[in-house]
């Protein structure tokens, strides 16, 4: 669980509301089906025409990192590779075979197969970057799809005001119906400028760390990967790899 994710959407969320109530307000009044609907409903569709199905529904399977992000531990997998370098040594590269049945990670079982194969250290190298840099660029256009929306969201909760005013403009005569325009057309704004500024935006940009945090993994594992096809001393790897660290 990232805590941080957690006490920020809290915090965001409850600071508004929180003032709404210290300045004499209540949650009713920041309560507005019609203008959700807008601002909620514009922003979907905008996004929906702009961006390609597979990218959509890669960004829905990575909302859970921000608050579940998978687990990329620098430290635990230079001591593998260490230890792996120093098996292959002794055993030769196919005494990586058992590791690499046993090895979980999709990514690295492929760097393992590939040792195992007896691929070329540069070989080895251009197959993964290119999972890698491939890998990347979707997460990334993923990623995107949540700053879209919150790049819509606020100018959707703009359409929403004007159309509470309308709304207010042509019920002049009858004042029991003004209040009901007046509501969605500030309650529009909030939604629309709230929710870009307090959700879609950080969360767009939280995504991103995640995709350079598993970028910068991934990276470790094909330069750990690739000095031991190299036949590089254990200590030379371990030292090489502990760049990453800092």
């Amino acid at each position: 669980m990232d805590i941080l994710s957690l006490i920020g959407v809290v915090l965001a969320f409850g600071a508004i509301v929180g003032g709404n109530w210290i300045e004499g307000g209540h949650l009713g009044s920041l309560l507005n089906g019609p203008a959700l609907m807008i601002v909620l409903g514009g922003s979907l569709g905008a996004v929906l025409l702009q961006t390609p199905l597979p990218a959509f529904m890669r960004s829905l399977r990575m909302v859970g990192g921000v608050f579940m992000p998978p687990k990329r531990p620098l430290a635990p997998t230079i001591k593998n590779m260490v230890e792996w370098s120093q098996r292959a040594r002794k055993e030769g590269l196919l005494g990586l075979e058992d590791v690499m049945e046993k090895e979980a990670d999709p990514f690295v079982r492929k760097g393992l197969q590939l040792l195992v194969d007896g691929s070329e250290p540069e070989t080895i190298r251009q197959v993964l970057e290119v999972e890698l840099e491939n890998r990347e660029h979707l997460d990334l256009q993923a990623a995107k799809v949540y700053e879209a929306m919150g790049g819509y969201t606020p100018t959707i909760g703009i359409i929403g005001a004007v159309m509470g005013l309308i709304h207010v403009m042509q019920n002049l005569a009858d004042p029991e119906k003004l209040g009901g325009g007046i509501a969605t057309a500030f309650v529009a704004t909030i939604y629309g400028v709230g929710l870009a500024n307090l959700f879609l935006l950080p969360l767009a940009n939280k995504l991103k760390s995640l995709v350079r945090r598993d970028s910068q993994y991934r990276a470790l594992v094909i330069e750990g990967i690739v000095a031991i096809a190299e036949g590089e001393n254990p200590r030379n790897i371990e030292a090489k790899l502990q760049g990453f660290l800092h």
